[in-house]
């Protein structure tokens, strides 16, 4: 399962006779800058400008290589007018297909199967993200996972997570909030993050519907309804002060799109 959120990344590709990657952001300006790698996966980058822009955190959980791989595939696909199978050629650079889903299509996704399912964000629901500034690395997350679970456990999560998908389709506040439970990852990564993991227990008690760890962490998504979301970001700001940053970032429908300029 994957959520598009409201965080936007902008690639704005040049023909200038050069190969060249600016931007402000942390990350690499050579061949080996992800999205650049996620364009010449479809074709040559040579002769290229690539002008990054991002309000990702580039860690934390929050997609941020998922979109890179979309906006590089995107932009190729577009110039070069492949009809590449997008969300396949994603799917295989990112080694998993649900953050890519999210952000080619936008909305909720649901993937099992090689295939995925998408639904419209209900009217009314919103999002905040606690994104701690201390990292966790998401193969130090992977690895405080064992290989093996509980069958009770397994179960409680296969419930919960019908819970949550219902609730999302009904646009049903209760059973939504039922459903962000989780018994399979958070409490075994908590040592990983533990304010992260204390502060997403206690979001109900702010006035959330509830949360959840943001993929691997150690980001916080707190649901909430709108009416609430001003009076839960101002308990949150206390909450996380000295430790986290907080960001509006609203369910988007929107999925990627090229503009021609």
């Amino acid at each position: 399962m994957a959520a598009a959120l409201a965080l936007q990344l902008e690639v704005e590709v040049q023909e200038t006779g050069e190969f060249a990657v600016e931007t402000d952001l942390a990350v690499a300006r050579g061949r080996e800058n992800l999205l650049v790698r996620a364009f010449e996966r479809l074709h040559s980058a040579d002769g290229f400008t690539f002008r990054i822009r991002s309000e990702i955190p580039l860690s934390g959980g929050l997609g941020s290589s998922a979109a890179a791989i979309v906006a590089g595939m995107m932009a190729a696909d577009h110039i070069f007018e492949l009809d590449a199978d997008l969300l396949a050629e994603a799917s295989a650079m990112e080694g998993h297909p649900d953050n890519v889903t999210a952000a080619l299509h936008g909305g909720f996704v649901l993937c099992a199967d090689g295939q995925a399912t998408r639904l419209d964000p209900p009217t009314g629901l919103e999002a905040l993200a606690v994104v701690p500034a201390e990292p966790v690395r998401t193969r130090a997350a992977r690895a405080a996972l064992p290989d093996q679970v509980p069958m009770a456990e397994a179960v409680f999560n296969v419930a919960h997570g019908a819970l949550l998908m219902l609730g999302l389709a009904r646009g049903d506040w209760d059973l939504l909030a039922r459903g962000l439970h989780d018994r399979l990852h958070e409490e075994r990564r908590s040592h990983l993050f533990p304010r992260s993991y204390e502060l997403a227990a206690r979001a109900r008690e702010l006035g959330a519907l509830g949360a959840t760890i943001s993929g691997a962490g150690p980001t916080v998504l707190v649901w909430c309804f709108y009416e609430q979301t001003g009076a839960v970001a101002e308990a949150l700001s206390a909450e996380i002060e000295g430790w986290a940053t907080l960001l509006r970032a609203s369910f988007e429908p929107q999925g990627a799109y090229v503009v021609e300029l």
